[in-house]
């Protein structure tokens, strides 16, 4: 593994070798285009290129990238992938499945270890700050609010708030429903969803951050159904830096470049 400070005018003269296989974009919102431009010009079409930035999750000529709530065989025929956020990978996960049950506005109250909040210094990364508190922020109109939303079809509130501990996102999802329902008419729905999936656990009680930091899968339960049947709350809980990041962009790699999906990938027991 050779490590480099590549200019754009470096990737450009990489790209015109067409030796790349797979280009992974990890910049920062807004840095991207540069690089990518730069690809394309060179006239490397058939190079993958995955974008964990949100630069493309709203570009229609790049395949939106969450394994298991798009249509796999759409990323695996992608040239140009946008890795879903962390936030909205979990937030997905947690709505799909009661989607078509879904009654109204849900709202998404996330909290997220300050890994999620950049490498900046800030007052969201600073443990001193951090410690005996939690900060919320952006409470309208957060990128993943708008991520989220375009990919689920349904407007959903979303309020992000960072705490103390490094990695992990913890998800309280309060869902309206359209008719009555119980909890385990609701957990059976999740479970037929995600049959399969490996890297997607259904649990009865709500999960807890540390039982998935530093793995590679996302944990679903709670599933309490309010008294008048008409509201349920799901739990979901997810590695920022692993499926919310690293991880789903290994999957799509591996879709996009004819390996199995879950190629060095350690699935969760």
């Amino acid at each position: 593994m050779t490590y480099s400070s590549l200019s754009v005018e470096d990737v450009r003269k990489l790209a015109e070798r067409k030796e790349i296989d797979c280009w992974v974009m990890a910049l920062p919102n807004g840095v991207c285009k540069p690089f990518v431009d730069a690809i394309e010009e060179a006239g490397d079409k058939d190079t993958v290129i995955v974008d964990l930035s949100a630069d493309y999750r709203f570009d229609s000529k790049w395949t939106y990238g969450l394994p298991e709530l798009v249509t796999r065989s759409h990323i695996v025929a992608a040239k140009r992938i946008s890795n879903p956020g962390c936030y909205a990978t979990a937030a997905q996960v947690g709505i799909a499945p009661i989607l078509k049950h879904c009654g109204g506005q849900p709202t998404v109250f996330g909290v997220s270890g300050y890994s999620g909040a950049g490498t900046k210094p800030s007052p969201k990364n600073d443990v001193k700050n951090l410690t005996d508190n939690i900060i919320p922020y952006s409470l309208t109109d957060h990128i993943h609010e708008r991520e989220i939303s375009n990919q689920l079809a349904i407007d959903i509130a979303f309020i992000p708030h960072v705490a103390v501990w490094f990695q992990g996102i913890h998800h309280t999802i309060s869902i309206p429903l359209s008719q009555s329902m119980t909890s385990r008419d609701i957990r059976n729905i999740y479970q037929e969803r995600y049959a399969g999936e490996p890297l997607i656990k259904v649990i009865g009680e709500a999960p807890n951050v540390k039982d998935i930091a530093g793995k590679n899968g996302v944990e679903v339960g709670g599933f309490a159904v309010h008294s008048s049947g008409k509201r349920v709350v799901v739990c979901v809980t997810i590695d920022n830096l692993l499926k919310g990041a690293a991880t789903q962009c290994l999957q799509n790699m591996n879709l996009a470049l004819g390996f199995d999906e879950f190629s060095g990938i350690p699935i969760p027991d």
